[in-house]
């Protein structure tokens, strides 16, 4: 469809179809074309939904269809139990040590989410599809919204539920450090368990940050970096690799972490989650090396059908909607930090 929130240029028969959703007189071709638009502005928002939010590269979508039962297998290694699982000498004579491994089965339940908009009569009449591409991203924000929070509200009780805490004790109230970063790492890597051949060895690849976190690295001083690093991020710009990898550990600023805000807020007040007394922030850090932690399943993907109740009203109606899940199968991925 391209652009849907430009005023000019507008495809002939994009228009022509705007107009016959209007057509009651007319209502087989109506209804065509209500479903035509339908599916018109259905392709532009799912591309910009699912790739368009912040928790894109966390979880992996499982598709499954309505009618079936997806079971995750949980990992068999039990935090602390890492080690345990070796090999032993061969007697001369003798059965052969045995080790059993099982895990559990978990199902993951999926539930609809939704949105709605409308337009009147008179817009469709007189084809503003500027109207209708504002309208397409109220719904986009929407369902961006629902999907970002319910994804991360998990993961921040996930986080709670670790109970991992780690902060720079040298560090001033707010700051953000290199050895915060290097602390993160060692922690990870303590706690993820196995041992230096392990194959599947966790460790700390991501760190989700305040903006003013991210500010905070503009402004570190020659105790933190020497003076080319430090003229490298006064000149980069803010999707530089400059700003956003330090000690191979990617660093992605969220405005809903820091001091007061939303995500924060919910660790604190509704996770009953507490800071390292006299700090300020709330960082998550997440070994995203794996995609054997963090699951969404989709029974069905983000569509619009059309709300058919709305003709009284003058209008046209459109709703969204997905049925999707979410679920952590080892919380030993995720870890909190404190600034």
């Amino acid at each position: 469809m391209g652009n849907y929130n430009g005023m000019v240029d507008i495809d002939p028969d994009m228009k022509a179809l705007l107009q016959l959703c209007a057509a009651y007189d007319r209502p087989e071709t109506c209804r065509a074309a209500r479903y035509e638009l339908a599916r018109a502005l259905e392709l532009p928002l799912r591309e910009g939904i699912f790739p368009g939010n912040i928790i894109n590269g966390i979880f992996e979508q499982v598709k499954f269809d309505y009618g079936t039962q997806y079971e995750m297998p949980t990992s068999p290694f039990a935090p602390g139990t890492e080690k345990e699982y070796v090999a032993f000498t061969v007697p001369n004579y003798g059965v052969l040590p045995q080790k059993f491994v099982e895990g559990d089965y978990v199902s993951i339940p999926t539930y609809e989410i939704a949105g709605v908009i409308s337009i009147g009569m008179k817009y469709a009449r007189d084809a503003k599809w500027d109207v209708v591409g504002r309208l397409m991203n109220v719904l986009e924000a929407q369902v961006v919204k629902k999907m970002n929070d319910d994804g991360w509200h998990l993961l921040l009780a996930t986080a709670a539920d670790r109970n991992i805490m780690v902060y720079d004790s040298n560090a001033n109230s707010g700051q953000f450090t290199k050895r915060l970063i290097s602390l993160g790492k060692t922690v990870m890597r303590r706690n993820v368990g196995g041992n230096s051949t392990s194959v599947n060895r966790g460790r700390l690849t991501d760190i989700f940050i305040s903006p003013e976190g991210t500010e905070e690295m503009r402004n570190w001083g020659i105790d933190q970096i020497d003076e080319v690093t430090r003229r490298e991020i006064y000149q980069a710009d803010d999707n530089s690799d400059v700003i956003q990898r330090i000690y191979s550990v990617n660093l992605h600023d969220i405005d809903e972490l820091g001091e007061g805000q939303e995500y924060q807020q919910y660790f604190m007040n509704e996770l009953q989650g507490t800071l390292i007394p006299g700090d300020l922030e709330l960082l998550i850090g997440m070994d995203l090396s794996k995609n054997d932690s963090f699951i969404q399943p989709v029974r069905s993907p983000f569509q619009i059908v059309e709300n058919d109740q709305v003709a009284m009203q003058r209008a046209i109606s459109y709703y969204g909607i997905a049925d999707i899940g979410f679920g952590a199968l080892d919380n030993r991925r995720i870890i909190t930090l404190s600034m």
